[in-house]
């Protein structure tokens, strides 16, 4: 398996065309949500319909502004200081599994795609700010024998 070991530009538009295309869904399924309610309509579903939403719109906004981040400092108009300091992707929110419960299986699913994405891009954005360091296991633990024995010689 081949790794990658720097963000490249191709990897950047794959992912910013996927969460475009997510984000869309989002806002199709979620603008419902600002609707008269429907008779007969159960509140429990409109109130975790809301919720969820907008957790669900919040995620899509932070993974396509640090999409966005990256575009632009590929294309030169960000450096990469100003993107490692203030470009970090927040921190997901996970869903409430009972206000989950209560939407239909097809709002679950695009829920549970935006969440996938966001591991993505987080494990992207973790990696990266590590500088694709990619320490090995054995190594780390030889180190730490070797401290150990530095400390007993």
């Amino acid at each position: 398996m081949v790794r990658t070991t720097n963000l490249s530009r191709p990897i950047i538009e794959a992912l910013y065309t996927e969460a475009l295309v997510l984000a869309d869904e989002v806002r199709a399924v979620f603008a419902a949500g600002v609707r008269e309610p429907l008779t007969g309509e159960d509140a429990f579903v409109r109130l975790a319909l809301s919720t969820e939403g907008l957790k669900t719109t919040t995620r899509m906004m932070h993974v396509l502004a640090w999409l966005l981040n990256q575009r632009a400092l590929f294309s030169g108009e960000l450096s990469e200081t100003q993107v490692r300091l203030h470009g970090a992707l927040p921190a997901d929110r996970a869903s409430d599994a009972g206000q989950l419960a209560l939407l239909e299986p097809e709002t679950r699913e695009l829920i549970a795609d935006t969440e996938r994405l966001h591991q993505r891009i987080a494990r992207l954005d973790d990696a990266w700010r590590g500088r694709f360091e990619m320490a090995s296991p054995a190594r780390a633990f030889q180190d730490r024998i070797g401290r150990e024995l530095g400390r007993l010689g």
